[in-house]
């Protein structure tokens, strides 16, 4: 089932078992999905939905953080749940493993040898883990320290 359709049908079975966090959470979703929807000529299908969700994740994640500095503890929580929610709805996440191996065979076909080639081998490494939702962060620390 496409992932907007089955957010669609979430956001019923939370309407209907009252359960008002998870019903906002979805909310914002689906109207994050819809706006994307308004700038491609046709409709949203799941890579479109995942990289939209992917966004919304860091969002999330990044909101959280700032709230932890703030010491705003009980709004970091929330969006932390809000992440939990988004991300349940994305494919499984890479690995360190996965992502290192990745790392390794991208950096042996591009033949990098130093920081200026660190696109070509984010590229080549993304590609190798095609399918996983990929904290994009966590694989540039890694490009970094394997080619300083």
């Amino acid at each position: 089932m496409p992932i907007v359709d089955q957010i669609s049908r979430d956001i019923i079975e939370a309407m209907k078992a009252k359960e008002a966090e998870r019903l906002s959470a979805l909310r914002m979703v689906k109207t994050a999905l819809k706006m994307r929807e308004t700038e491609l000529p046709g409709a949203v299908d799941d890579a479109e939905a995942a990289r939209v969700l992917n966004t919304l994740l860091k969002q999330r994640r990044d909101a959280a953080e700032q709230f932890r500095a703030g010491n705003r503890e009980e709004m970091a929580l929330k969006e932390e749940n809000e992440a939990r929610i988004i991300q349940s709805y994305l494919p499984e996440a890479a690995s360190e493993e996965e992502m290192s191996r990745a790392v390794d065979e991208a950096i042996a076909e591009t033949g990098a040898s130093s920081m200026k080639d660190m696109g070509a081998v984010m590229k080549a490494a993304r590609a190798k883990l095609a399918g996983k939702t990929i904290d994009g962060k966590v694989l540039s620390d890694m490009v970094k320290a394997k080619l300083a």
